[in-house]
């Protein structure tokens, strides 16, 4: 159970360029991990049409089904209602407001990659959105 009420939850935006790998795979960590007590949002700068299939694979392989996910496009209203950033890779791409917390998670890019490469890639996601919810003292909802 949270502790975070839900005005005062955490909202945490992850932005990579196609929005097909990578933040699809945090902010999908990050919901299964911390179930309602963050708020979550991904998008891309040039999203793609749809999420990597290797990407899809090696998260189902992790127990997440992001099958139904579809590549968003980044607003200035994403970024103005997340106080926390995760940029992966999208260069300067992504907006930069006073206030915010940015962070840069520098990750292997999964594009045109096979499952087998994206599986590292996928655990070091992991392990960082588990950082991540340490740092805001939210408790996960799984162990995974």
């Amino acid at each position: 159970m949270s502790t975070h009420t839900p005005a005062e939850r955490p909202s945490v935006l992850f932005v990579c360029v196609h929005n097909a790998g990578r933040s699809q795979m945090a902010a999908a960590f990050l919901t299964h991990l911390a179930g309602d007590a963050v708020e979550v949002r991904s998008a891309g700068s040039a999203p793609a049409q749809t999420v990597n299939p290797a990407v899809v694979e090696a998260m189902r392989e992790g127990g997440v089904d992001i099958s139904a996910e579809i590549p968003k496009m980044l607003t200035i209203e994403a970024v103005r209602a997340s106080p926390v950033v995760i940029t992966m890779g999208c260069g300067d791409t992504c907006p930069v407001f006073p206030g915010k917390t940015y962070l840069d998670w520098t990750l292997d890019d999964p594009a045109g990659q096979g499952v087998d490469a994206v599986r590292p890639i996928r655990d070091e996601i992991e392990r960082r959105v588990r950082g991540l919810l340490a740092d805001l003292g939210v408790p996960t909802t799984t162990t995974h």
